[in-house]
C-alpha cells in the first residue's frame, strides 16, 4: 500500500467518526426542546360540582341558588292580647270623640302704610273665643294664590260712580299674579256673569272695558251679595269678594238682617269693600234742602253696610274721594290677601250646637303684655290686627 492512500483512509475513518458522535449529541437538545414546547396538563373541571355561594361555575352551566341558611332559634311568639271580661249582661262597644278644630286666619298690617308685618311668633297672638282664652296648638305663616270674585255695582245712577268702580276694577286687576282665579259679576236690577274664572288678566280687563252704558238705576245689593256668596260656596279653600258699590240697595228680595245672617254663617269667605262715589258726596254733601239731608243719611247708612260686611268676615273697608288713592287701596288689599297667619286651636267649648261665637285676636309680647313696634327712628307703630268677629259652631246631627 501506499503511504497516500493510508492517509486518505484515515481521514475517512475520523470524519465518519465525528459525523456518528454529533448525530448522538443532537438527540436530547431537540428532545429538551420539545418538551418546553408542550404546556402541562390540567385536570378536567368538574361541572357537576357548583360553588357554596352560588351562581355557574364556568363560562356555562346550570345556577346554583344559595342555600337558606336556618335559624338556630325559633322568634318568640307575639304577645297575646290582655282579655277583658264584661260584666254579665254588657256588650261589647266602642267610644268615638269628634273634637272640634278652629282655624283663624289673621293679617297683621301697618296702619300707615298697609305693608303685612312678618316675623311673629305663635308666642304673640292670644285668642279669645266668647271671652274664654284658647290655647294655639297650630300656627304657620300662609302666602299662596287667590281665588276672587269682583262683584260691582254698574246701575244707571251717576257717572260718577260707575268711573270710580271702573278705575277700582282696572287697579285690583293690576295687583293679580299668573296664579290667581278670579271672576267678575255685575248687578243692577238684576246681576251679571261679565268673565268666569280665569287666570288670564287680559279677559278681565276686556270685562272692565265692556262696561260703559248701564241698564238699570236700580242697585240690589242684597240679592246680588247672596249670590255671590252661593257661588262661591261651591268652591273649596279660602275665597274673597272684592265688593265695589256705592252701598245702597233699593228692591232687594232679602233684608239686610237677612243677609247680615248668611254672610256672618258663611265659611271661608272674606269680603274686601270699596264705596264709590267719594268725590261727588265730598261735593254736595251737607247742602241746604230735606232731600240732601235724607240722601246724605242714606249714604252713612252705605257706608255702615259696607264696613260691617267687611269686618264680619275679616276684611277691610275703604272709602276713597280720589282715584289717586286706588293703587295703595289695592296694594293693602293684596298685601292682607296673599300673606296670612294661620291659626289653629281646639276649642274649650265643644259642644257642636250650631251657636255663634265671638272671637277676638290680641298681639302681646313675651311678657304677656300689648305687643308694641317701633320704626328705626324708634318711633312707635300703629297696627291693624284684620281677622273674623266669629264663627258658626257646627250643629250636631242626632
Amino acid at each position: 500500500m501506499s503511504i497516500a492512500f493510508i492517509s486518505a483512509s484515515r481521514r475517512l475513518k475520523a470524519g465518519v467518526l465525528i459525523l456518528f458522535l454529533a448525530s448522538f449529541a443532537s438527540v436530547p437538545v431537540i428532545s429538551a426542546q420539545n418538551q418546553q414546547q408542550q404546556p402541562p396538563p390540567q385536570p378536567p373541571a368538574d361541572q357537576s360540582a357548583a360553588p357554596d355561594a352560588g351562581g355557574p361555575g364556568g363560562d356555562n352551566g346550570a345556577i346554583a341558588l344559595p342555600k337558606k341558611k336556618e335559624s338556630e332559634e325559633p322568634p318568640p311568639p307575639a304577645p297575646t292580647a290582655p282579655k277583658v271580661k264584661n260584666p254579665e249582661g254588657l256588650e261589647n262597644y266602642s267610644i268615638r270623640v269628634d273634637v272640634p278644630e278652629v282655624t283663624v286666619d289673621v293679617g297683621v298690617l301697618l296702619e300707615k302704610t298697609g305693608q303685612f308685618v312678618p316675623g311673629l311668633k305663635p308666642a304673640n297672638f292670644k285668642v279669645y273665643e266668647n271671652g274664654v282664652e284658647q290655647k294655639v296648638t297650630g300656627f304657620k305663616r300662609v302666602e299662596a294664590p287667590i281665588t276672587a270674585l269682583l262683584l260691582c255695582e254698574f246701575a244707571s245712577t251717576n257717572y260718577y260712580f260707575v268711573y270710580d268702580m271702573r278705575n277700582a276694577a282696572w287697579a285690583f286687576a293690576q295687583q293679580l299674579r299668573p296664579q290667581d282665579y278670579v271672576a267678575m259679576m255685575t248687578f243692577d236690577l238684576r246681576t251679571h256673569i261679565v268673565t268666569d274664572f280665569t287666570q288670564d288678566k287680559r279677559q278681565l280687563y276686556n270685562a272692565v272695558n265692556s262696561l260703559v252704558i248701564p241698564g238699570f238705576t236700580d242697585r240690589n245689593l242684597f240679592d246680588a251679595l247672596s249670590e255671590a256668596e252661593d257661588r262661591l260656596s261651591r268652591i273649596e279653600g279660602r275665597k274673597y269678594i272684592i265688593l265695589i258699590a256705592s252701598g245702597r240697595d233699593t228692591f232687594s228680595r232679602i233684608t239686610l238682617d237677612k243677609i247680615l245672617q248668611k254672610v256672618k254663617n258663611t265659611p271661608d269667605v272674606t269680603i274686601f269693600s270699596v264705596s264709590t262715589g267719594g268725590a261727588v258726596r265730598a261735593a254736595t254733601e251737607g247742602g241746604p234742602g230735606f232731600g240732601q239731608q235724607m240722601r246724605d243719611l242714606d249714604y252713612l247708612q252705605a257706608d255702615n253696610q259696607m264696613k260691617t260686611f267687611a269686618k264680619m268676615t275679616g276684611g277691610m273697608w275703604f272709602s276713597p274721594r280720589f282715584e289717586a288713592e286706588m293703587p295703595d287701596i289695592f296694594s293693602s288689599i293684596n298685601s292682607a290677601i296673599r300673606s296670612k297667619y294661620e291659626l289653629v286651636y281646639h276649642p274649650t267649648n265643644p259642644k257642636q250646637d250650631g251657636s255663634y261665637r265671638k272671637l277676638h285676636v290680641e298681639l302681646v309680647d313675651d311678657e304677656g303684655q300689648p305687643l308694641r313696634m317701633q320704626d328705626e327712628k324708634h318711633k312707635p307703630l300703629k297696627y291693624d290686627i284684620i281677622a273674623r268677629d266669629g264663627y258658626t259652631a257646627h250643629q250636631e246631627v242626632e
